[in-house]
């Protein structure tokens, strides 16, 4: 008990420390201040307007690099400036209104092309056009409130540098900390994978989303890095921070290096139910071990000791050995303990950096090898006249949810509700560019604003104090804010409870209020979904072909890496690194798409099946690269032989035919044209002969040399027969297929 309790706190206390919730902080003291000395002056509406402004700027302070923080604000502030000063002049009782609306929602939202900062500045322009339906300036003139709304976003970022001041690390140590929380996630569930508990495809479904979700915690954690070097040079603080990440980074590679073959895990579990309990064990101590540092953050007295692991390592050393007269599982053991007593030294090397060692036994990290990993995004203006197209997600977006603001204003003026403004914040707030995430949205927002609507009732029911709905209201927007990142569903909650606390203490009606609430909530959720599902679609089917070839062309590259290190020896160039870290992004992007397609309505799920193969083949086909390239980089090895090289020539042929069927556009196919659906299989028999031919004819001449040409020639085999499998599986499917 007491242990659960000391878990308790320890959560509530990094969640009080977290960016989400220092912002909901800081969203409080924006809006509350200037309203506040507005009622002390006598001047409300210039405390509004100040208000409105920092309210409206705050979706674009979120994790990342102080500068691009900045640089959001500044222009989500400018964005806000101008709608605010267009609707202004705005005739409420027209129906030229809605062409307006339509128009200014369909530009706002399109500058989305220009990825997820530039979604949240538009967002930030949605917010405020919306929004400005629900407050007219009645003693400011137009220019004045737009001017003061602009100073509301500088008041914001003003908020936003001091609280950077104050901790200046506290974006890179929360991406630590989450970036510990989701490795020890990844090692847990591999646990239950290795001892078999729960359903093995569910398992590996989970196993892959942690993935995703880790690589992208990774690449948040290199922009943050690296940035903070370029401004500040080389520190023993952030030396330590990359060799952390480079120590997470490896721990991920080769656990993708070393999958749970479950079938073979599943015999020696009978065999030997000890031994294997053993090892889930220890990999559960691991999973631990991450944890434990994320909640010690960075205290060296926190941090947990590794004595029971190394004395469990031991253990299972003596316990393998017993097992010799049964060769194959002795090796499966053995190799399995191996790999666990590396992963164990990178997290104990993690606890050595966090334990201040000293500037002198800090290895500084090559600053020009790091500026090769940091990704550069371009914001080309073409850009946005090369999407005004059907095949732009982000264009039939943009045009989808302008119509669906029309109609639900449409309706909302039509049938003279009181607040039609709320069916907009509605609209925005839950449409997405995919099926699966609307839905999703659709379905929290209907719980949490039925579970507010009820507990404000009650609220209403047993108070009649306007400070305390106040407070009450106040509060509720913290914990609205602070929750909006990690769990939809609740900030639901506290978004509705804060409207309806707010419009209690300047209505006394509030019964009504809360009625209208649900309904316009009802009518703005209803309306997203269905336009999500009729208008342009944009399903998952046509859009995860791309995903495919791009993780397939990473994936050529990172086996082209791979054989010319294998060839020349030597250290590890930066080509093969990165050819590594976008080979990872691509798989993850791809399960992302996967997993969008996965939550469409079954009518549209084309060749769902085959293209979950296609997925797992993928990823497996990754693991072997990464297994190879481990392999390479952490053991001597000989030099290539012809096997390797012809190996290597049939595959890369294999993925270069794969890409041709996949590009719309010509790539050096065998025939002119080649579709998708004309794709066939060239000598894959043939070819496979040949490979076994040359792999009998190797003849290692001692233990380290026939360890290294059976790994290398099971690896290859196994790289050739799943670019066979993809080859056939991608011809199974015809990506020109209509609904």
């Amino acid at each position: 008990m007491k242990t659960l309790l000391n878990s308790y706190f320890t959560d509530l206390f990094l969640f009080l420390k977290s960016t989400d919730f220092s912002k909901a902080i800081l969203i409080g003291f924006g809006v509350t201040i200037p309203v506040l000395a507005g009622i002390y002056t006598g001047n409300l509406e210039i405390g509004l307007a100040i208000a409105f402004g920092a309210f409206w700027c705050s979706p674009s302070d979120v994790s990342g690099r102080f500068r691009n923080k900045v640089v959001g604000i500044l222009l989500a502030t400018a964005m806000i400036m101008v709608v605010t000063f267009m609707a202004g002049y705005f005739v409420r009782e027209t129906w030229w209104l809605l062409l307006v609306l339509g128009f200014l929602t369909f530009c706002i939202s399109y500058i989305s092309i220009y990825g997820f900062r530039a979604s949240l500045i538009s967002f930030s322009g949605l917010l405020a056009l919306v929004l400005s339906f629900a407050h007219d300036a009645k003693v400011l003139l137009n220019y004045e409130y737009t001017l003061l709304v602009g100073l509301g976003g500088i008041w914001y970022l003003l908020l936003v540098t001091i609280r950077e001041k104050i901790n200046p690390k506290g974006a890179l140590e929360e991406a630590l900390n989450n970036t510990y929380e989701l490795s020890a996630d990844f090692l847990d569930i591999r646990r239950r994978i290795l001892t078999n508990l729960g359903k093995q495809d569910v398992l590996q479904r989970e196993l892959l989303e942690v993935q995703t979700q880790l690589t992208e915690q990774h690449e948040t954690l290199r922009e943050i890095l690296l940035v903070s070097r370029k401004s500040s040079g080389q520190s023993q603080y952030l030396n330590e921070r990359l060799l952390i990440l480079v120590a997470l980074v490896d721990i991920l590679e080769s656990a993708v290096a070393h999958p749970v073959n479950y079938s073979k895990m599943e015999k020696l579990a009978e065999r030997y139910p000890g031994l294997v309990e053993q090892f889930g064990e220890l990999i559960g101590g691991m999973s631990l071990q991450l944890h434990d540092i994320a909640r010690a953050g960075n205290s060296v007295k926190k941090l947990p000791s590794h004595s029971h692991l190394t004395e469990l390592s031991n253990k299972l050393k003596v316990e393998i050995e017993s097992c010799q007269a049964d060769f194959e599982s002795f090796l499966t053991f053995k190799n399995l303990l191996e790999y666990l007593e590396k992963q164990l030294e990178k997290i104990n090397r993690i606890k050595w950096v966090l334990g201040n060692p000293g500037s002198e036994e800090i290895e500084m990290v090559d600053r020009k090898l790091l500026k090769k990993f940091k990704v550069n995004r371009e914001y080309d203006p073409r850009d946005l006249l090369r999407n005004l197209n059907f095949r732009s997600a982000i264009f039939k977006h943009s045009l989808r949810l302008a119509v669906t603001m029309m109609v639900g204003y449409g309706v909302g003026w039509y049938y003279d509700f009181q607040n039609p403004y709320w069916i907009l914040l509605t609209i925005i707030v839950i449409m997405r560019p995919n099926y699966g995430l609307t839905k999703k949205r659709f379905k929290e927002r209907i719980v949490g604003t039925l579970i507010g609507g009820a507990l404000a009732v009650g609220v209403v029911f047993l108070v009649r104090d306007v400070y305390v709905y106040a407070v009450l209201g106040i509060g509720s927007l913290v914990l609205a804010f602070s929750m909006l990142q990690r769990n939809y569903r609740t900030a639901a909650v506290f978004i509705t409870l804060s409207v309806i606390f707010i419009y209690a203490i300047i209505r006394p009606d509030v019964l009504t209020v809360i009625q209208y609430r649900l309904l316009d909530t009802l009518i703005g959720a209803g309306l997203s979904l269905v336009s999500v599902l009729f208008l342009w679609p944009a399903w998952g089917f046509l859009e995860i072909k791309d995903s495919i070839l791009g993780s397939v062309k990473a994936n050529r590259s990172f086996l082209e890496q791979i054989a010319e290190y294998y060839r020349q020896k030597g250290a590890v160039p930066p080509a093969l690194r990165l050819a590594r870290k976008e080979a990872f992004l691509q798989s993850s992007q791809l399960n992302t798409a996967y997993q969008q397609m996965a939550q469409e309505p079954e009518s549209k799920q084309l060749y769902l099946d085959e293209i979950y193969k296609l997925v797992v083949l993928n990823h497996s086909f990754l693991t072997a690269l990464a297994s190879l390239s481990t392999y390479f980089q952490t053991r001597p090895t000989t030099k290539a032989s012809e096997f390797f090289d012809k190996a290597i020539a049939h595959i890369d042929e294999n993925m270069r035919l794969l890409i041709c069927a996949l590009e719309d556009e010509e790539f050096e196919c065998p025939e002119p044209e080649v579709k998708s659906q004309d794709f066939k299989i060239p000598g894959t028999s043939e070819a496979m002969t040949e490979l076994d031919a040359l792999g009998v004819s190797i003849q290692p001449q001692n233990e380290q040399e026939y360890q290294e040409a059976h790994l290398v020639m099971e690896q290859l085999r196994w790289l050739h027969t799943l670019s066979n499998q993809m080859m056939k599986l991608t011809s199974m499917i015809d990506f020109q297929r209509e609904f």
